[in-house]
């Protein structure tokens, strides 16, 4: 694969950027926009996604449906092309399909005793809408590859997995990658889904060349997945899959962080106006924790154990202050709506619980704020990353590299950072509280040699590869990739 000539054609749900309805331009949120943002500005690249906004329709139909340059306000310049859905079709993709049924199944999140149940609602949004979405960006990545001989298409997540055998079909010489954000489940946890629906993503997904993890751990259950679900030939060694006579990779890529991006923004006037307030504020002692209100984040048992750790050690109490700033995700979701005024009420539970009149336990903040978060990550203690699930956490990454105190890190087992991190961490088990509240007074009482150690550990290997590097594993398998499919 060369990289002049044939444009790179991206795929995701969510774009670079959102067009709002008083003209201003705003940079896509989430993890999955921020490594792809390295990515389109690594090499010529042609953006497929879809629109967010009336205001992105508008602006997709004014282009005449075809890529048109934007700069991001963050900066760096795009080709973009916005795919508008059915907004019917869009909601059931999304808000019934994608989230909560596939989200939930990847991050273990179902009560199975009590829900999902599957009825026609949740079989129709499958066809009418997760498809329905699949194939419109399909539709605009045939177009795209029309007159490019062998191009090369790289999509992203779980909202686009029966997309690449729809572009399969049309351009069988098209060179399909797929990397996946959020967790690999276990066989087990996909048996929820109908089997013509379990059946039609997975032969969806392996309609591709490479399909990229983040760990080694999601490589090796999607392996499984494919032997025990599909009955398909798989070699776990190699990290090869046989499907339609065609050798299917599974690979593993750890995503990275911008350090360079994060120092820069450590170092803004905004963020030390942060810091003023922050230090203003401080005890002896801060634990924080940076996250969406998402229920794969296990805040709850987060605070469960703060409040278990001040009852069993006293001698706390005044001196430390766990700072919380949560993202509010998806609150259009019940559960999500739920699960907020849960985390809310505990809140209020526990500083009233161990309160005094100048000193509240918890400080809550239900915002999102890039300066504000990594002004708290250069002050902290703790962090705390105590997710049930995660397919990375960048917060664990972030942390560390900007942090001033050598702050010891909290980081749950089931995350994906904790395969290179672990070592450097206190590992948890994200469903044991009294553990948690242990390794918080661990964590608290740890000789500064040892703090020390271990924070150097983390920044070592936090700044060992960047985004860059992360692209290039990926373009150097497409090219050995590409030259044995040619062979």
């Amino acid at each position: 694969m060369s990289d002049s000539g044939t444009p790179l054609i991206l795929v995701s749900n969510r774009g670079p950027v959102t067009f709002e309805d008083d003209g201003t331009i705003r940079r896509g949120t989430g993890g999955l926009v921020t490594a792809l943002t390295g990515l389109a500005s690594h090499r010529r690249a042609v953006w497929v996604a879809s629109a967010m906004t009336e205001r992105d329709a508008l602006r997709a139909k004014e282009a005449g449906e075809r890529p048109f340059s934007v700069r991001s306000p963050t900066g760096g310049e795009y080709e973009v092309r916005l795919v508008a859905s059915d907004p019917v079709a869009y909601d059931a993709f999304y808000n019934v399909f994608a989230n909560p049924m596939l989200w939930f199944i990847q991050h273990y999140l179902w009560d199975l005793s009590n829900a999902p149940d599957i009825r026609r609602n949740e079989v129709e949004a499958f066809e009418y809408g997760y498809n329905v979405v699949n194939e419109d960006l399909a539709h605009a990545v045939i177009e795209e590859t029309e007159g490019h001989p062998e191009p090369v298409v790289m999509v992203h997540d779980y909202h686009l997995y029966t997309l690449p055998a729809l572009v399969r079909r049309a351009r069988p010489d098209a060179f399909l990658h797929h990397f996946v954000h959020i967790p690999w489940p276990q066989s087990d946890a996909w048996r929820v889904l109908p089997n013509l629906i379990r059946e039609e993503l997975f032969h969806g997904l392996l309609a591709n060349d490479i399909i990229g993890f983040h760990t080694q751990a999601y490589r090796r259950n999607f392996l499984q997945c494919c032997r025990d679900l599909l009955d398909l030939e798989v070699d776990f060694e190699r990290g090869v899959v046989r499907h339609d006579d065609r050798e299917v990779w599974v690979r593993s890529y750890p995503l990275p962080i911008d350090a360079g991006a994060t120092l820069n923004v450590a170092a803004s006037e905004r963020t030390q106006e942060f810091e003023s307030e922050i230090l203003r504020r401080r005890r002896d002692f801060m634990i924080l924790r940076v996250d969406r209100a998402d229920l794969s984040k296990n805040v709850l048992r987060g605070f469960t154990a703060f409040d278990l750790f001040l009852e069993q050690h006293p001698e706390f109490r005044e001196r430390v202050t766990f700072v919380a700033q949560l993202m509010p995700s998806r609150t259009d979701v019940p559960e999500y709506a739920e699960y907020l005024e849960r985390i809310e009420a505990l809140v209020a539970v526990v500083n009233h619980r161990h309160g005094t009149p100048d000193w509240m336990p918890i400080h809550l903040k239900l915002r999102d704020d890039l300066e504000e978060a990594i002004a708290s990550y250069k002050h902290y203690d703790v962090l705390l990353v105590n997710a049930m699930f995660d397919g990375m956490n960048l917060v664990a990454k972030e942390g560390p590299l900007v942090n001033e105190h050598a702050g010891v890190s909290i980081l749950s087992e089931n995350t994906g950072a904790h395969e290179e991190l672990g070592e450097f961490a206190l590992s948890v088990n994200p469903f044991d509280i009294q553990e948690l509240a242990d390794s918080i007074h661990a964590a608290l009482t740890m000789s500064p040699a040892e703090r020390k150690r271990r924070i150097d550990g983390l920044k070592s290997i936090v700044m060992a590869r960047t985004p860059g590097d992360w692209v290039d594993d990926q373009l150097a398998d497409i090219r050995e990739k590409a030259a044995a499919n040619a062979e």
